[in-house]
């Protein structure tokens, strides 16, 4: 969330940068909001002042023996102005932040200008796109075929959108999860995390979800309690320091879960239906980090890397790219993209996104940090893929298929699954 006045400050500039995210920002009616709290505020204070003023004569008053029949009512007045004060500040405050709620953070300059894929730009690519000598399969084709998943009862179970992984599919989702979780850990230096997979509103709120995108999430409730599921670990990940001080000296913090994640995919609907791609329920390895505002940079090149690392250890081709501004997500300054080969599509395809969302999920969250001179400043917090299973899954299924229906299982997978391969039957081959 923004903080007000750093937007009227920049006035123009701020309805500049918003312009490029295809955001209009009303810099009159956030004028009007400011400036009508600001006044409430005020005069609250001033009639809590009066009124202690008035507090402190009625005894004087008694004690000398005069009436203080005026000042009584004078008293009870001021408590009635206090209360309709205090009410109407409250709405204003509300106001206020339901507005500022809804504006996403501010781009970086950096970034290109666009409002779709198109207008990303590559960064790097890594590795060579294999040259089949047979026409390669996708992963659907391949999966059913081998009865490694089994999208059908997925459907009687659950609806469109869901799939089972059975046998050594099964074996390579979990095998996936570990290798990343062990990875991060050991290598890249995350605690990992075992986090709800049901959260409060203002837990969604603090990461950006709430209140723009409630349609996109899966939401239940006990009771009283509102609950929602997550849409990735980066929600309770980044909320765990929520109304928190961390000591600078504890900073960068680093941690990655594994978790399922739920998404209604509202708007996407005929957008990759087929396959895993897109679905309701998924999981992955999520990474996030806090640090110091001013070093968000060094840290997002850095988290860039440990999520490149689990398609280099895979030997999967992908390509690095920088997101058009208006392309972004909701909560970010800057983000790269990581898009992994298809073979079956013979393009590349989003495998994971590492974004540098800056102070502004600190600032809903109250995320803040002080210095060694106790200084306090809001953190900044960063979130990545690192890498999603099921997209994984078909990557190495379709990059590794032979032609005989079989799947290669990539070397640093076998300790993981017990297996080197899988048959065009399904059956694991050691």
């Amino acid at each position: 969330m923004h903080d007000p006045r750093a937007l009227l400050e920049m006035g123009a500039e701020a309805v500049r940068r918003l312009a490029r995210r295809g955001y209009t920002l009303d810099l009159d009616r956030l004028e009007e909001l400011s400036s009508r709290r600001n006044k409430r505020v005020q005069a609250a204070d001033q009639l809590r002042a009066e009124s202690n003023r008035v507090a402190h004569e009625v005894p004087k008053v008694v004690r000398s023996g005069g009436d203080a029949s005026e000042l009584k009512e004078r008293a009870r007045q001021l408590k009635e102005q206090i209360r309709d004060a205090e009410a109407e500040q409250e709405q204003l405050q509300a106001d206020l932040r339901d507005f500022l709620l809804g504006i996403p953070n501010l781009p970086l300059d950096a970034v290109p200008d666009g409002d779709s894929e198109d207008f990303a730009v590559e960064i790097r690519r890594h590795g060579t796109p294999t040259s089949f000598s047979f026409e390669p399969k996708d992963h659907v084709d391949l999966g059913e075929a081998m009865g490694i998943l089994d999208f059908g009862r997925a459907t009687k179970l659950s609806g469109p959108r869901f799939s089972v992984a059975k046998g050594a599919g099964a074996a390579l989702e979990r095998g996936l999860a570990t290798f990343f979780l062990d990875l991060h850990t050991r290598h890249h230096g995350y605690t990992e995390c075992s986090v709800p997979n049901l959260v409060t509103p203002e837990t969604m709120t603090g990461t950006g979800q709430l209140p723009k995108f409630e349609e996109d999430l899966f939401k239940t409730g006990v009771g009283s309690r509102q609950l929602y599921l997550i849409p990735t670990a980066e929600v309770p990940l980044t909320n765990l320091h929520a109304d928190e001080i961390i000591d600078a000296s504890a900073l960068p913090i680093a941690y990655t879960a594994h978790t399922p994640c739920y998404r209604s995919e509202a708007g996407s609907y005929g957008r990759d239906t087929r396959g895993i791609l897109r679905l309701h329920q998924f999981a992955k390895v999520e990474l996030v980090r806090v640090c110091e505002a001013e070093k968000s940079q060094t840290e997002l090149e850095k988290m860039l890397s440990h999520a490149e690392a689990c398609l280099k250890e895979l030997g999967l081709p992908y390509r690095v790219i920088m997101l058009a501004a208006g392309d972004m997500g909701f909560s970010a300054q800057v983000t790269y993209d990581i898009e992994v080969w298809l073979p079956s599509q013979q393009r590349y395809r989003e495998i994971s996104s590492c974004s540098d969302c800056g102070t502004f999920q600190a600032r809903r969250a109250a995320i803040r940090v002080r210095d060694k001179a106790g200084k306090k400043s809001f953190a900044a917090t960063l979130n990545g893929s690192g890498l999603p299973i099921g997209r994984t899954l078909a990557a190495v299924m379709e990059q590794y298929q032979q032609q005989d229906g079989s799947i290669l299982v990539p070397d640093v997978l076998v300790p993981y699954v017990g297996f080197k391969a899988i048959g065009p039957d399904g059956a694991p081959r050691a």
